[in-house]
């Protein structure tokens, strides 16, 4: 095997650890605004949940709710002392997606890169797949 090889498998395996499609990543804009809310609230137990309903002009849609208790099958997510929780069947839809935060002219809110989503609305609250 020649160093050229041994490199670039060593760099594969870098890059599939650092990437976990079965994950679900929260941005640092996600994680501030999730602070700033349970700050807001005064309430540390406060997680943020993420979920899908059926529903919306796509079929599915995104949903998001603050929650004190876990489930004990809900995936929980910590970045930056904040916690996501997703119960299974949403995770299913959501695996490999970025929660994130925007304010623009549609508003401030909470919005989801999914790369299972074939098709979204406009306003992106909803998908297909």
């Amino acid at each position: 095997m020649s160093v050229v090889e041994t490199v670039a498998e060593t760099e594969a395996d870098t890059l599939v650890e650092s990437f976990n499609p079965a994950s679900i990543s929260l941005s640092d804009r996600a994680v501030k605004k999730v602070r700033d809310l349970v700050t807001e609230e005064e309430n540390d137990e406060l997680k943020l949940r993420v979920f899908i309903t059926g529903g919306g002009c796509s079929g599915f849609q995104y949903g998001f709710t603050f929650d004190e208790i876990a489930a004990e099958d809900d995936t929980a997510i910590e970045k930056g002392g904040v916690t996501v929780l997703i119960d299974p069947m949403s995770f299913q839809y959501l695996a490999g997606s970025e929660v994130d935060y925007t304010e623009g002219l549609e508003g401030s809110r909470f919005v989801i890169s999914n790369p299972n989503a074939t098709t979204t609305c406009g306003c992106g609250s909803s998908f297909s797949i």
